[in-house]
Formats: structure tokens, sequence, C-alpha cells
């Protein structure tokens, strides 16, 4: 990758944090070109940093997506494989119901098969957590044929379902507790 100039660095670091802003306060659909006036710069400039509103979001949430997955990594060890699947799901889910944007941003990833999503949040998210998922898998800890992607779907599904609520992490987890309940029922 081409070493960036000074400027387009400041430009793409301001574009990002009035993005963040921007998407908080609106939503996955905040505006492009408002994004760009607030941050002083074209639209050109927005779309030679950020080809796609995909690639904006991706930008926006990477390092919130990232500490989602170094978690998952850090419970891959737990003895317990059913509580550190159920830990990690609840804060994918508490911040998927709690950072505006990230929801949509999920389903946005899955929505576009013919466009390379390697490194968007979602598939970021899917390899972080499969090996959660097949070690509970393996221990009997989870209905078989449950998949990452399928309670990935879930989490999205019941963030965007809590989005208005007044306390969405609250709800979030009250319906994923439910949830738990049927693709992983407690065995005693």
């Amino acid at each position: 990758m081409p070493v960036q100039r000074a400027d387009a660095r400041r430009n793409y670091a301001r574009l990002l944090a009035v993005a963040a802003e921007a998407i908080a306060a609106q939503g996955a659909d905040a505006s492009l070109e408002q994004i760009a006036r607030t941050a002083g710069v074209g639209s050109a400039t927005v779309r030679r940093h950020f080809p796609t509103r995909h690639a904006l979001l991706e930008a926006v949430f990477r390092e919130r997506v990232e500490t989602l997955c170094a978690h998952a990594r850090d419970l891959t060890a737990r003895a317990d494989t059913r509580a550190a699947l159920l830990e990690w799901l609840s804060a994918v889910t508490a911040d998927a119901a709690t950072i505006r944007g990230l929801a949509i941003a999920l389903t946005r990833d899955q929505a576009d098969p013919g466009v390379a999503h390697e490194h968007c949040s979602t598939a970021r998210l899917t390899e972080a957590g499969a090996p959660l998922v097949r070690r509970a898998a393996d221990a009997g800890a989870l209905t078989p044929g449950v998949t990452i992607t399928d309670l990935l779907n879930l989490i999205t599904g019941i963030a965007l379902a809590t989005e208005h609520h007044p306390d969405p992490a609250a709800e979030a987890n009250r319906l994923l507790t439910l949830t738990v309940a049927g693709v992983s029922p407690h065995r005693r």
C-alpha cells in the first residue's frame, strides 16, 4: 500500500471521526455529503477514502469489532465452553444493540454476496467466534447444526429489534437469554 501524504492521512482521520459521530447520531444511513461538509472536504475525497458506504461503516467499527474478536480469542481456552460462548455472544449483542449503526453494518455485510468481504465486520466476527461455536458443539453444549452465522444473524436481529427500546442493552440481553434457551439448553 502506498504511503499517504500527510494531508491525506489528516483527511482520513477527520473523515473517520466525523463519520463515527454522524453514524452514532443518525445511524448507518448518515449522509455522506453531510459527513464531507462537516469534515471540510469534498464528496470526491470521501469516495476516494471510502469508495462505498460499506467501506466507511467497516472503518468506523473496525476497532470495536477487533476488540470483540480479541475477546473471542481470549475465551477460546476456557474450560466451560458454553459459558465462554455465551459470554462472547452477550458482548457482541450488547455492542450491536448499543452502538448505533453496527447492527445495520452487520446486515449489509451479508446482503451483498458479490462483494469481497474478507475484512468486513461480519467475516471477522465469524472467524473469531467459530472456534467458540465448534468447542461448544463438540462438548454437546450447543444444539446440533447451529452455526456461528446463525448466531450472528440472531444477534443482529435482536439488536435491530431493540434499537429504539429505552434500554436497548438490557432488552437485547433479555432476548438473547430467551434465544439461548432454544439453541443451547442448559443441561443438568
